[in-house]
């Protein structure tokens, strides 16, 4: 009894004709991108953090803003953190030193700061964000490149029958095989993609959010030579320590 023929994955990716196999490597190549950007996002996700929590440490324990101001030269810029107070500090000590020499300058110093510090917030959401859309559009569209690989393993099947006037295992296992071996390709690529983009709009979101709050209070400290909770603080109206009391005045009985 000859042996039955071995109908692994392999086997059915080399029957499928140029067209299933065109689609196979496609899926494969968005695959291989969406784990690169995945991989690649996510260490530099963890480098980021590190980073910062090492340099906010540094910054609110630090004597003088020129020691900030050395810190950075020393290391450089490495995360976001460090990169909008050097901005925020350089336009400060610009417009104190030129003033509004240029039309993009114009204004009043906190006026200049601001932009300064929106415009550093815009190129560090961008450069977090860079990416993102690819992983997404590998997650939509992957599952719909595996449907289109599953109708032409069907078609296939349907041919086979047709020319052989046979639907028996034998004639068709071929095709049918391809067709749910480019489904389940589709579902391996997409799953990944999405799990990942998730992740790391989330994670992106909530550094924004920890930049914006940062951005607040650095701005305050530049603006006024104290942080905020200080600010609250010196403002805040004493309370007085005993009551007082009222003398009224008139004629006397």
């Amino acid at each position: 009894m000859p042996d039955a023929p071995e109908l692994g994955f392999t086997h059915f990716i080399a029957q499928t004709d140029l067209v299933g196999q065109g689609l196979f490597v496609i899926l494969v190549i968005m695959s291989l991108v969406s784990w690169a950007l995945i991989v690649t996002k996510g260490v530099g996700l963890f480098r980021r953090q590190r980073r910062s929590q090492a340099f906010l440490s540094f910054f609110w324990n630090a004597t003088s803003l020129e020691a900030v101001q050395n810190e950075i030269t020393t290391h450089g810029v490495t995360e976001p953190f460090a990169h909008l107070t050097a901005h925020a500090m350089h336009a400060q000590a610009h417009h104190a030193r030129y003033g509004a020499a240029k039309l993009e300058e114009a204004g009043s110093a906190q006026d200049f700061l601001t932009r300064t510090i929106k415009k550093v917030l815009d190129e560090e959401t961008m450069r977090m964000e860079s990416g993102l859309s690819v992983l997404a559009t590998i997650g939509a569209t992957a599952p719909f490149v595996g449907l289109f690989g599953t109708v032409w393993g069907v078609y296939h099947a349907l041919l086979v029958i047709g020319a052989t006037g046979s639907g028996t295992l034998d004639k068709v296992a071929g095709p049918v095989g391809e067709a749910l071996i480019m489904t389940g390709v589709g579902l391996a690529v997409a799953i990944p993609a999405v799990m990942g983009y998730n992740w790391l709009t989330r994670s992106n979101r909530v550094w924004g959010a920890r930049l914006d709050a940062f951005a607040f209070e650095l701005f305050t400290f530049l603006s006024t030579g104290q942080t905020l909770k200080t600010s609250v603080e010196h403002d805040t109206p004493a309370t007085p320590t005993a009551p007082v009391r009222v003398v009224k005045h008139g004629n006397a009985a």
